[in-house]
């Protein structure tokens, strides 16, 4: 595909041509843009509708309704799009297999994964991920948000928690061990609570509330191999990791946390562990990413990374 401007520098007559064209076709289909796949692909816009135009003479039918805001598919762009996808994952997969057992992997991986997560984990080991993948570049995010993987041109994101189906393709990578603590000054005001039910009796809980319901969270509590459900009443309710661990140093009550992000308080001795016969249930970590293309290698090798890398955490 040539960027030169010319709108015939995309003709749909031999097979190449045609498969640059679903590629085009894929992409403008995922961004909702003519503007963003161009930009994706580093082609003229003009260039671009040229092509599509091109793509539905041939075929015969309308793929795309542009209206102002969105480009939508039609009943037959829809169709097409599924063919195109499948298509060019097959072609993707033979190359990928022939190149693979020769080069390295490269490029760049957008990826987005909780703050705490990439401070804690992630960043200190990227050393080790650079060693021994020198030609891969990363893009991190690190926020609590929600991410459109397709729409914001992100290859993966890792998500601590059960999840709801996203329709995506998820790998789990690892189980986070959680621990109920509480700040010393909390434990010197209200006592140690040595069973369930003495929690009940006079202890409050910093309450993580639900970003989706808003609504708070009870405490968990492994009894055996049931859960238990707890709720104690609270002076503050967060929906952030940060502010969650920081207003159970501040003492404003219980919490519970995955162990590795609060292994350096639990040392110093500024939390402390409570009811450890009674632990929270373990936390799944999964790592997901849209499951209609085939992976590339350095999307793979980051995964496998991870797993190596988390599974030394419980």
């Amino acid at each position: 595909m040539l960027n030169n401007g010319h709108h015939h520098s995309i003709l749909i007559n031999n097979p190449m041509d045609r498969l640059h064209a679903m590629r085009l076709y894929a992409r403008i289909v995922e961004l909702g843009s003519f503007t963003a796949a161009a930009d994706d692909l580093n082609l003229p816009r003009a260039t671009v509708t040229h092509a599509i135009k091109q793509l539905e003479a041939r075929l015969g039918a309308q793929l795309l309704q542009r209206t102002t805001r969105r480009v939508r598919t039609t009943r037959d762009g829809q169709t097409y799009y599924g063919h195109c996808v499948r298509l060019l994952a097959d072609m993707d997969e033979v190359e990928t297999d022939f190149r693979e057992a020769v080069v390295q992997p490269k490029g760049r991986l957008r990826v987005d994964l909780p703050a705490s997560l990439a401070r804690l984990l992630l960043i200190p080991a990227l050393p080790d991920f650079f060693a021994r993948f020198p030609q891969v570049q990363l893009d991190i995010g690190a926020g609590d948000r929600f991410v459109d993987l397709v729409r914001e041109g992100v290859d993966c994101v890792l998500r601590i928690g059960e999840l709801g189906d996203s329709g995506m393709t998820g790998r789990r990578v690892a189980m986070l061990e959680q621990v109920t603590v509480a700040s010393a000054g909390y434990l010197r005001r209200h006592g140690v609570p040595e069973t369930l039910a003495a929690l009940q009796q006079g202890h409050q809980a910093v309450n993580w509330v639900s970003p989706t319901t808003r609504r708070p969270e009870p405490l968990e509590f492994m009894v055996g191999r049931k859960r238990r459900q707890i709720s104690l009443p609270g002076v503050v309710g967060v929906s952030g990791g940060d502010a969650y661990l920081g207003c159970c140093e501040a003492g404003l009550g219980i919490a519970q946390l995955t162990r590795y992000r609060i292994a350096d308080s639990l040392k110093s001795g500024k939390l402390r562990e409570l009811l450890p016969d009674h632990p929270p249930p373990s936390l799944p970590m999964t790592v997901l990413y849209p499951q209609q293309r085939q992976v590339p290698a350095r999307l793979r090798v980051f995964v496998d990374w991870l797993v190596e890398l988390t599974s030394g955490q419980r």
